[in-house]
C-alpha cells in the first residue's frame, strides 16, 4: 500500500515510526528530525541532495523499463547506482519504507530545479521562476511515480498540513508542498491519504486520530481507496495497514453514499480509552 499523511508540526508524526516493525522498517530521513525516535533500533539513511533522493527512489523502485538510457529511473540509472550501493536484494528484508518528510524533499527538489537550464531565460540568460516551478512539478511527480509502482513494499510519505483562510474567512487545509502541482496531483498517486490531527470527543476532549474519509466534518484532505476505513481511526500506521489488509466492506457498504443517521454514524468514529489519553 502506498501513502500520505499530513499533520501540523509536533503533531506526531515522525513518532508513528513506533508503530512498524523496526525489523522490516527502512526510514527515509530527510529531516534529521530523528530526536522524536531515538532510541529506534531499526535502520535509517539521510538524503542531502535531490540527486540522492532520486538514486535512492530507483534503487528501491527498480528500473523503469520504459525509459530511454538517458533518462532518469531507467535501466542505466538503477545499473549505475546499485554499482555505488551494492545488490538491491538487500532491501529485500524491508517491508515498509517510511519517507519524512515529502514537505523536505520538495524544497531540496526545487533547490535543484533552480540550477537548472530550464530555470534560466534562453534569450537573457536571467533566472526564470516559472521554468524552474514547471521542472520542479515534473520531478517531484516523477519521482512520487516511481516510488508509487514500488512492488511488494508499504511506501508512506509524511508531510507537514498547512492551514490558511480562504476570500470567505473559511478554513482550507493543504499539504506544505513547494508548487501546486505536486499537492494536487499527490492524492492521486497514493492509495491512502490520512490527516493525524487532535480532535474533541463529545465532550470535548481533545485526543490525536487519523481521519480517513474524504467526506469529513473538519474538511481535512483525507481519502481512503481500501474501503475498510472509518471516518476516524487509530493513530497507530501499523494496526491501520493490518487493518486494510483484512476483509473488504461488501460493495453495497462501500458504495453507499446516503448521509448515515445519528444511530449509524455512531461507530464510524474511533474513540480512545482512557489509557490511550494519558
Amino acid at each position: 500500500m502506498k501513502g500520505a499523511i499530513f499533520g501540523k508540526s509536533g503533531i506526531g508524526k515522525t513518532s508513528l515510526l513506533w508503530t512498524l516493525d523496526p525489523a522490516t522498517t527502512l526510514f527515509i530521513d530527510l529531516e534529521a528530525g530523528d530526536l522524536a525516535i531515538e532510541g529506534w533500533p531499526g535502520d535509517s539513511v539521510r538524503p542531502r541532495t535531490w540527486a540522492e533522493c532520486r538514486d535512492f527512489a530507483v534503487f528501491i523502485g527498480g528500473p523503469n523499463p520504459a525509459l530511454r538510457d538517458d533518462q532518469v529511473y531507467s535501466d542505466a540509472h538503477h545499473a549505475a547506482v546499485c554499482d555505488r550501493f551494492g545488490d538491491p536484494s538487500g532491501l529485500d528484508g524491508y517491508r515498509t519504507i517510511f519517507i519524512d518528510s515529502i514537505t523536505v524533499a520538495a524544497r531540496l527538489c526545487f533547490q535543484w530545479c533552480k540550477g537548472q537550464p530550464e530555470a534560466f531565460s534562453e534569450k537573457t540568460g536571467k533566472p526564470d521562476i516559472r521554468g524552474a516551478y514547471g521542472l520542479h512539478g515534473r520531478e517531484m511527480i516523477a519521482w512520487l511515480t516511481h516510488l508509487q509502482h514500488t512492488r511488494a513494499k508499504n511506501v508512506w510519505f509524511v508531510g507537514i498540513l498547512d492551514e490558511k483562510l480562504d476570500d470567505f474567512n473559511r478554513r482550507v487545509f493543504s499539504a506544505q508542498i513547494d508548487g501546486s502541482k505536486t499537492g494536487l496531483e499527490l492524492p492521486g498517486i497514493v492509495d491512502e491519504v490520512l490527516t493525524m490531527a487532535e480532535i474533541k470527543d463529545e465532550a470535548g476532549t481533545p485526543y490525536r486520530a487519523f481521519v480517513c474519509q474524504t467526506i469529513n466534518p473538519w474538511n481535512f484532505p483525507a481519502k481512503d481507496r481500501s474501503g475498510r476505513l472509518l471516518s476516524v481511526e487509530e493513530p497507530h500506521l501499523g494496526r491501520l495497514m493490518a487493518k486494510i489488509r483484512g476483509p473488504v466492506k461488501p460493495a453495497s457498504e462501500r458504495l453507499d453514499y446516503r448521509s448515515p443517521s445519528p444511530a449509524a454514524a455512531a461507530p464510524a468514529t474511533y474513540t480512545p480509552t482512557q489509557s490511550e489519553n494519558a
